[in-house]
C-alpha cells in the first residue's frame, strides 16, 4: 500500500486506517503510534491550567525538532511555533491546541489513568495536544509545498482561567490572518465531523448575587425581611429574561446553580447567596444579559425591603465561526469521512463555552468538532465526568482533516 502522492507521510509501513463508517486514511504505523502515545502519555501526566510545565516541555522539543521557530513563557506556560512554507506569500494561519486539565478524581478502567492525585484530563485536552503535534510535524515536513505561516498555539488554561486571552494580550495574534482549532467530542460518534457557520459555542459568564433582608424568629416573620423569600422570587423572575427578553430565534440559558441560606429551621434568614451561569449565542445578547438580570435582582429586592449585592464575570465570549473559513472546514472534512459522517445543522451546537472564541472575536476562524464517542469502547461519558474518555480511532481523523483545511487557507483555495 502506497500514500496518495501529496508527500505528506513520513518513510515506512503504511496501513489503511479504516473503519468502516470512516473513508480511507492513509497514515503510517509509526505516526499512528506516536499520535496514540503522545496522547496516552499526556493523559497519564495532566497539568491544571497555568502549571502545563511538562506538557509544554514536550511541545516545545517537539517543535523545534520540527524546524519550527518555538517562543514559551506566553501567559506563563503557552508555546508558540512559527514556520514558513516555501510556497510564497500567503496568509499567517493560527492553529490552536489548549494544554490544561481539570481538577477530577479520575474514575476510568483503562491502564494509563491520571498519575497526579486529583488532577484529569476529563475534557479531551491531551488529544488536543497529540493532534496537534501530528499536524505541525506534517506541516513542516511539506512546507515547500504551501505558501503562508503557520503560527500554532499551544495554549494553557483554557478551562476558565482565561488562558486565551492572556494569550492575545502578549501578541499572539500579531500578524494573524485567520484561526483555525478544533474539539474533540464525545456528543457525537467517533470520527463524525461538526461544523456550521455562525455562532457554535455560547458564552459563558458566571454571577454571584447577595441578598441582604432582617433575620428573625420564623414564629414572627412580620418582623423580618425574609432572605430566602426574596431570593426564591429571585430565582423565579430571572427565567422571565429567556423568555420574554431574548427573542426566540437566539437562544440563551440563565441557570441558577447555588441558592445558599438559612442556619435553623425555625430562623428567617437573614441573608441569601445566589450563583449561577449565564450562555448565549450572540454578543449583543451575551451583553445585554447581565444589566436585564441586575434590574431584575434591583427590582425584586426593592419590593420586598432587602437589599442586594450583584457581580458578573463573562469567562469566554460566544464561538462564532466565519462562514468562508467554516466551508473550507466542511470540505475538507468531507475529503476524509464523507459527506455521509458530516453534522452541518444548526443542533450540532452547544450552549457549552470554549475560550477560542476570544481569537475569533478578533480574526476571522473556525472552530469544529470531530466526534469521540463510542459505545462499544465505554466512550460514552460527557466531557468533565471523572469516566470521561474518547474513543482513539478519531485522532488521525482529526489530524487529516485539520491538516487539509489549514493547507486550503495557506494556499487560498475556495
Amino acid at each position: 500500500m502506497t500514500p496518495p502522492p501529496r508527500g505528506r507521510y513520513p518513510p515506512g509501513p503504511f496501513r489503511t486506517f479504516a473503519p468502516s463508517h470512516f473513508r480511507t486514511l492513509y497514515i503510517s504505523t509509526a505516526e499512528l503510534e506516536l499520535l496514540i502515545e503522545t496522547r496516552r502519555d499526556l493523559h497519564r501526566h495532566p497539568e491544571l491550567g497555568f502549571q502545563e510545565h511538562r506538557t509544554a516541555g514536550i511541545v516545545a522539543e517537539r517543535l523545534r525538532a520540527a524546524g519550527y521557530e518555538v517562543r514559551t513563557g506566553i501567559a506563563e506556560t503557552g508555546v508558540v511555533g512559527t514556520l514558513r512554507g516555501g510556497a510564497g506569500d500567503g496568509p499567517t494561519l493560527l492553529l490552536r491546541a489548549d494544554m490544561d486539565a481539570l481538577p477530577i478524581v479520575e474514575e476510568c478502567g483503562h491502564d494509563f489513568v491520571s498519575r497526579n492525585a486529583g488532577v484529569m484530563h476529563a475534557c479531551g485536552h491531551d488529544a488536543h495536544v497529540s493532534i496537534g503535534l501530528a499536524v505541525a510535524e506534517r506541516l513542516a515536513r511539506t512546507r515547500e509545498r504551501w505558501a503562508g505561516t503557520v503560527k500554532y498555539v499551544f495554549q494553557p488554561a483554557e478551562e476558565g482561567g482565561g488562558g486565551a486571552l492572556r494569550m492575545v494580550e502578549e501578541g499572539v495574534l500579531e500578524g494573524v490572518d485567520a484561526a483555525l482549532g478544533l474539539h474533540v467530542w464525545t456528543g457525537l460518534p467517533s470520527g463524525m465531523v461538526g461544523v456550521v457557520p455562525g455562532p457554535f459555542m455560547a458564552s459563558a459568564g458566571e454571577f454571584q448575587v447577595t441578598i441582604r433582608g432582617r433575620g428573625g424568629h420564623g414564629a414572627i416573620p412580620h418582623e423580618t425581611i425574609d432572605a430566602v423569600l426574596v431570593g426564591s422570587q429571585v430565582v423565579t423572575a430571572l427565567q422571565s429574561i429567556v423568555s420574554r427578553n431574548v427573542s426566540p430565534l437566539d437562544s440563551a440559558v440563565v441557570s441558577v446553580g447555588t441558592f445558599q441560606a438559612g442556619s435553623a429551621w425555625n430562623v428567617i434568614a437573614d441573608t441569601a447567596k445566589l450563583g449561577g451561569t449565564v450562555r448565549a449565542f450572540e454578543v449583543a445578547t451575551c451583553d445585554d444579559l447581565p444589566r436585564r438580570m441586575e434590574r431584575i435582582v434591583a427590582g425584586v429586592c426593592e419590593a420586598l425591603g432587602a437589599t442586594y449585592d450583584f457581580h458578573y464575570k463573562l469567562d469566554t465570549p460566544p464561538t462564532i465561526n466565519d462562514a468562508r473559513l467554516a466551508e473550507q472546514v466542511r470540505i475538507a472534512a468531507e475529503e476524509v469521512v464523507g459527506r455521509e459522517r458530516m453534522r452541518t445543522d444548526p443542533d450540532v451546537r452547544t450552549m457549552a463555552g470554549e475560550d477560542f472564541g476570544e481569537f475569533l472575536l478578533r480574526v476571522p476562524g473556525c472552530y469544529f468538532f470531530v466526534g469521540a464517542q463510542n459505545e462499544a469502547k465505554g466512550a460514552v461519558h460527557p466531557h468533565h465526568s471523572p469516566r470521561f474518555d474518547i474513543c482513539e480511532d478519531c485522532l488521525p481523523v482529526a489530524v487529516e482533516v485539520l491538516e487539509r483545511a489549514a493547507l486550503r487557507v495557506l494556499n487560498g483555495e475556495g
